[in-house]
C-alpha cells in the first residue's frame, strides 16, 4: 500500500519554517555564523560582537585598524552577505 502524501524531509521542514515565519531570523543567524566565511579569520578574531536589527548589521571590534578598513569596504561586505543570504537581508552595516 503506497501513500499518496508523501514529502521529503526538506519539504516538511521548508512548510514549518514559512508557517513559524522564522525563515528571515534563520538566515540572520547564518549570516552571524558564517562572519569568519565572509570577511576571513583575523577579522573574525578581533570581532567581538556581531547583531543585526531591522536590515542593520551593528559589528562590535576590537581593533581600530580592522575598522576603518572594514568602513571602506562596507558596500563590498553588504553585497556579499547580500548575496550568501539569497536576498537583501542587510541595507546598512553599523561599525564600533
Amino acid at each position: 500500500m503506497q501513500r499518496s502524501n508523501t514529502q521529503t524531509i526538506a519539504e516538511v521542514l521548508r512548510e514549518y519554517i514559512d508557517s513559524m515565519r522564522i525563515g528571515k531570523k534563520l538566515k540572520e543567524s547564518r549570516i552571524e555564523n558564517q562572519w569568519e566565511v565572509i570577511l576571513g579569520k583575523t577579522a573574525a578574531s578581533l570581532t567581538r560582537k556581531l547583531f543585526i536589527r531591522n536590515k542593520v548589521l551593528y559589528v562590535y571590534l576590537d581593533s581600530p585598524t580592522l575598522r576603518n578598513e572594514l568602513l571602506m569596504m562596507r558596500e563590498r561586505i553588504i553585497h556579499r552577505i547580500n548575496e550568501e543570504a539569497g536576498e537583501e537581508l542587510i541595507t546598512k552595516i553599523v561599525l564600533k
